[in-house]
């Protein structure tokens, strides 16, 4: 039972200081923002008020105005200065005094004649700006006045008169915002003569206040009020002196709120130290308890240690096994993948054997033009036509030049090499495949239909492969339509956004297996025809997915067999 006393006496120890710590960082805080919120009242104040003032220095200077006190000039004219910077201003009195106290000039209700010993008039009419608060009787009860007064000289700087100016303080505590804290001026008697609080104007600070002083807590001056809903029940008290206008700004700063925080987070505290003091004694007691389970578990673990070590040493003895059947396997995958390699290769050298015919075929065609060229050429410088024989020549150039581009994309293929992919006119392609097919189209007796568009189609590719791919589909559906009649090819070219389509349809009697049409060796044509090796189709294949496009092959609803080459239109990438 000490101990919880004990206990119990410092977690309320701590809790009050927790709170206590809580209310004086919360005071600071509140007082730091009353000496803002009380530094712009302040200059707010002033700042209008002197206003006023500086309106008299002003006024005094005024040539109309010195005319009427020094040489007698215009009462009216001096009339209309002080009564339309009245108006400007909004001042509540502006009049022109002399030396006995009487208005020369003046707003309205400026007449009664002031009294040269009073304040303001009385330090204005020696030499300086005179400044006093006063209290005037009116219709509606008192009312509450800033007057102002700055002197009139003359050339040789002798004082013949004033300029005062009178303010309602009423005027600046309508324009008081709304929501700011209650902040009080008092003058010499510690009456409150300007307030944003309408239930302490004229109130005296010393008795006429409903508060009363707490004293000094943590450094700050603490009042308390009671049953005025408009104040504050518990508030900071802070003050500064004006001499500008012989006023002292008071502000009151709600401070019920840090007291609250301060309580609140003092039972805080407590309740923690309290519910870890519970903690604390219901962990005592589990730690008894634990202590003899652990003699118990302590038994346990020694047994289990010792069951470990025996499976730790046939584990060890597995993980040796394991490792030595991964090493095995990774060797055999290493043997696998040479082999594969291996045969991909010489897959290829065979396909390059089995080629040989149709490679014939394709040097041949360029051969057989370039000789017919080469006779006409003869034939047009025979007849004197060189400007012929000389497009012959040209046309000899270009065959060679593609003859060179096939043999060199045949040595590529076979070394595993691919030749640049560039943009490529599809259009241009589609006529030189044409033209080179043209001979075996009339042969067969073969009619094309052929919408060419005008403009070229670019797309990503190499031309001499594409030439292949076109050259290869046309012929597979020329020998497709062999044993039938009519026999009619249908070529279409279209360009979208995303990708260029190639349709190549025959008239035949369509694929028998589409999905094995572009494996390489299957054929459906007879054994021991020159162009029936089955390697096209599976060359083309590989050439279009090497540009990144598609290439499908399908039965036509309407009779016959359909390949479609998509590619990538020139200016995109073809995705990896």
């Amino acid at each position: 039972m000490k101990r919880l006393a004990i206990f119990v006496l410092a977690a309320a120890l701590l809790a009050s200081s927790v709170g206590w710590v809580v209310y004086r960082d919360a005071l600071d805080r509140l007082t730091e923002r009353g000496e803002a919120d009380l530094s712009l009242a302040a200059d707010r104040v002033t700042g209008q008020l002197l206003r006023y003032r500086e309106l008299a220095v002003v006024l005094s200077r005024h040539p109309d105005l010195e005319r009427l006190l020094i040489w007698g000039g215009s009462q009216a004219a001096a009339g209309e200065v002080v009564q339309g910077m009245a108006d400007m201003t909004g001042a509540s009195d502006v009049a022109v005094v002399d030396r006995t106290g009487r208005v020369v000039a003046g707003s309205l209700d400026s007449a009664v004649a002031r009294n040269p010993a009073d304040a303001p008039l009385a330090r204005a009419l020696n030499g300086a700006l005179g400044t006093t608060n006063e209290i005037a009787p009116s219709a509606r009860g008192q009312r509450r006045y800033f007057a102002f007064a700055a002197p009139v000289r003359d050339a040789s700087g002798s004082v013949m008169g004033a300029v005062m100016t009178r303010v309602s303080v009423a005027q600046i505590e309508d324009n008081w915002p709304g929501d700011a804290p209650p902040v009080f001026f008092t003058d010499d008697e510690n009456r409150v003569f300007i307030t944003n609080r309408s239930d302490l104007i004229l109130a005296n600070r010393a008795d006429g206040l409903p508060a009363h002083s707490e004293g000094i807590v943590a450094g700050r001056e603490i009042w308390r009020f009671d049953g005025d809903r408009y104040l504050p029940s518990r508030a900071i008290h802070l003050a500064r002196d004006l001499p500008a206008i012989g006023l002292t700004a008071e502000i009151l700063i709600d401070s019920a709120g840090a007291l609250a925080d301060a309580l609140m987070w003092g039972l805080i505290a407590g309740g923690a130290l309290l519910t870890f003091g519970a903690i604390l004694f219901f962990v005592q007691q589990k730690r008894a308890a634990l202590a003899d389970r652990l003699a118990v578990e302590a038994a346990a673990n020694a047994r289990l240690e010792a069951r470990v070590a025996q499976r730790t040493k046939a584990l060890t003895a597995a993980n040796a096994d394991l490792r030595r059947e991964v090493g095995e396997r990774k060797e055999a995958e290493a043997a696998l993948k040479r082999a594969q390699d291996e045969l991909v290769q010489a897959g290829k050298l065979s396909a390059l054997g089995q080629m040989s015919a149709g490679i014939s075929h394709e040097l041949n065609q360029p051969l057989m033009a370039i000789r017919s060229f080469a006779e006409n050429g003869e034939l047009f410088f025979d007849r004197g036509k060189p400007e012929a024989a000389r497009a012959n020549l040209g046309r000899i150039s270009e065959l060679a030049r593609r003859m060179g581009r096939i043999i060199q994309n045949l040595r590529a293929f076979a070394r595993q090499e691919s030749g640049p992919v560039t943009d490529v006119d599809l259009a241009a392609i589609v006529d030189a495949a044409l033209e080179m097919t043209a001979d075996k189209l009339a042969r067969h007796e073969v009619t094309l239909t052929y919408d060419r568009p005008e403009g070229p189609v670019m797309v990503r590719g190499g031309e001499v492969r594409l030439q292949q791919v076109v050259v290869n589909l046309v012929s597979n559906a020329v020998d497709a339509m062999t044993d039938t009649a009519p026999r009619h090819i249908t070529l279409s070219l279209d360009a979208g956004p995303k990708s260029v389509r190639l349709q190549v349809r025959d008239s035949g009697p369509g694929i028998a297996d589409p999905d094995r049409v572009f494996d390489p060796f299957y054929t459906t044509k007879e054994v021991g025809q020159a162009e029936g090796m089955g390697l096209g189709l599976s060359i083309s294949y590989g050439l279009v997915q090497s540009f990144g496009g598609a290439i499908r092959g399908a039965n036509h609803p309407d009779g016959g067999a359909v390949f479609t080459v998509e590619l990538v239109p020139a200016g995109l990438e073809a995705a990896a």
